[in-house]
C-alpha cells in the first residue's frame, strides 16, 4: 500500500506543501464515502465477484488508522458528508476527505464519465471550500478530478488499499514516503 500511492498535488503552490500531515493537530475532519468502508478499500474481485460495501471482513479502515496515528490529543470528527455549513466554524485544523468508487469487476464498473461517483464531488466541493483538505481517492482507474483541484491542497491516488488503511496514513503522515509514479500523465478529461 505504501509503495503504490501516487502524490498528485501537494499545497497550492510549491512552497506550502499540506503533506506530510500535522499528527498532533487539535481537530480533524475526516469525511467521505469510502473513509470508513473495507469494503470500498478492497473493490471487487476480493470478498465477492463485485466487491461488498460496509466492513464486512477484517482490517484497518482509513478513518480507524487515523484515529490511530494521531496524538491521543487530537479530537479525529467522522461525518460522512458534511454540508458546507457544518464545516464553517468548527474550529478544524485541516480535512481529510476519502472518495472513490464503489467496488465493481468488469462491465458492472463500465463508465463513460470516469467521474468521481456517490456523492464524492459534492463532499470535496463542500469540505475543501471551507478547509486546507486533502483528498484521497480509492479507485481502480483514474478518474477526472480537474474540477476539484483548485479547491483541494493535497490529491492523492491511494487505489484500492485493501484492509491495510494503516498503509494509507504511514505515508500521508510523513512516516514513509510516496513512491508511487504513474506510467503517463492523468488526463484532463474523457
Amino acid at each position: 500500500v505504501r509503495k503504490s500511492m501516487v502524490l498528485l498535488k501537494n499545497g497550492k503552490s510549491t512552497n506550502n506543501p499540506l503533506l506530510p500531515l500535522d499528527k498532533n493537530a487539535s481537530k480533524i475532519l475526516v469525511a467521505g464515502t469510502h473513509s470508513d468502508n473495507l469494503g470500498y478499500q478492497c473493490g471487487g474481485w476480493t470478498l465477492e465477484w463485485q466487491g461488498l460495501s460496509g466492513n464486512s471482513t477484517i482490517g484497518t479502515t482509513i478513518l480507524e488508522a487515523i484515529k490511530f496515528v494521531v496524538s491521543p490529543s487530537t479530537k479525529v470528527v467522522y461525518q460522512k458528508n458534511p454540508d458546507a455549513d457544518y464545516v464553517k466554524g468548527q474550529g478544524f485544523s485541516y480535512a481529510i476527505v476519502v472518495v472513490g468508487e464503489p467496488p465493481y469487476a468488469e462491465y458492472f464498473g463500465d463508465n463513460l464519465n470516469l467521474t468521481i461517483p456517490s456523492g464524492g464531488g459534492d463532499t470535496i466541493k463542500n469540505v475543501c471550500g471551507a478547509l486546507k483538505c486533502l483528498v484521497i481517492l480509492i479507485s481502480g482507474r483514474p478518474l477526472v478530478i480537474k474540477p476539484y483541484l483548485p479547491l483541494v491542497d493535497a490529491f492523492v491516488a491511494a487505489w484500492l488499499p485493501g484492509t491495510e488503511g494503516q498503509g494509507v496514513t504511514d505515508v500521508i503522515f510523513g512516516d514513509y514516503g510516496f513512491q508511487g509514479k504513474l506510467p503517463r500523465t492523468w488526463f484532463k478529461s474523457v
